[in-house]
C-alpha cells in the first residue's frame, strides 16, 4: 500500500497549507482528498507536488507492505 503521510509532515515542514495548495498552485481539492484517503494519484500530481515543495518523491509517499494472514 502507498501511504501519503510523508506529505502531511512535508507540507507542516515547508509551511504549505492545503488552502495554499488548492488556491495558490493549483491543486484540486478532490486530489487532497484523494491523499488524505491514500487513494491512487497520478505522477503527474506527484511529479507537481515535488516542484512545489521542492522535494524527493519519498518526501510525499511511502510504500507500505500489507499484513500478511499468517
Amino acid at each position: 500500500m502507498i501511504s501519503y503521510k510523508p506529505l502531511w509532515d512535508t507540507l507542516k515542514n515547508k509551511e504549505v497549507t492545503q488552502y495554499q495548495l488548492i488556491h495558490t498552485y493549483g491543486i484540486s481539492a478532490g486530489q487532497l482528498s484523494r491523499l488524505r484517503a491514500n487513494n491512487n494519484i497520478s505522477t503527474h500530481t506527484v511529479d507537481i507536488l515535488c516542484e512545489i515543495l521542492n522535494c524527493k518523491v519519498e518526501d510525499i509517499m511511502v510504500y507500505v507492505p500489507k499484513k500478511s494472514d499468517n
